[in-house]
């Protein structure tokens, strides 16, 4: 009888990388005289995940003072959700504008 001997294994632990988290930046709308209210408000609720309410008062804020604050978010996902909200203005031919600052 001939015995095999079991190939040595390594075992390698897995060590969590410590990520840092992105920094926060707040999203902010500006008012412009040709974007329709009713096309601000559908934008702030489909890419900023708003409900009607809020997207209004939001909308009505900037109508008012010029700006208003839509949002906290990573400085990614910030841009992102711009990008698309300025894509789908631009389809539409509207110069609605976002921009964001550091929180």
């Amino acid at each position: 009888m001939h015995l095999q001997t079991a190939p040595e294994i390594e075992i390698i632990e897995e060590q969590e990388e410590e990520t840092e988290l992105e920094p926060l930046y707040r999203v902010i709308i500006h008012n412009d005289d040709v974007t329709p209210m009713d096309f601000v408000v559908h934008v702030l609720k489909t890419f900023f995940y708003l409900s009607n309410p809020k997207a209004a008062e939001i909308m009505l804020t900037a109508h008012v003072y010029g700006t208003a604050y839509v949002q906290t978010l990573s400085k990614t996902e910030a841009e992102k959700r711009i990008n698309k909200a300025h894509f789908a203005a631009g389809l539409e031919g509207y110069p609605l504008h976002f921009s964001i600052e550091p929180e």
